[in-house]
């Protein structure tokens, strides 16, 4: 199943409270649960005006059926085509 990078313009993001991002989790979750196990979230990294997160799901529509239901921005989705690091090398 692919793996995506969605990139989420969310200005101020850095400075939510834990509260703030426990709330779009839950409400992220239950749009997954409403979806199926075909799109799962894998994690997601705050920056200060973005979110970037990891999803598996069957194609990009899927990711954009979630970020509707869930009210969340998806400016940009990007199917990972190869992962790297430091044991690549």
């Amino acid at each position: 199943m692919p793996k995506f990078i969605i990139e989420r313009d969310i200005p101020g993001a850095g400075k939510m409270t834990q509260d703030d991002l426990q709330a779009i989790s839950q409400r992220s979750c239950a749009v997954l649960r409403a979806l199926g196990p075909q799109t799962q979230w894998i994690e997601s990294y705050v920056t200060d005006d973005k979110i970037y997160c990891v999803y598996i799901a069957e194609n990009a529509a899927a990711i954009k059926e979630h970020a509707a239901q869930g009210g969340f921005p998806a400016n940009r989705i990007s199917e990972i085509r190869a992962i790297i690091d430091p044991a690549t090398a």
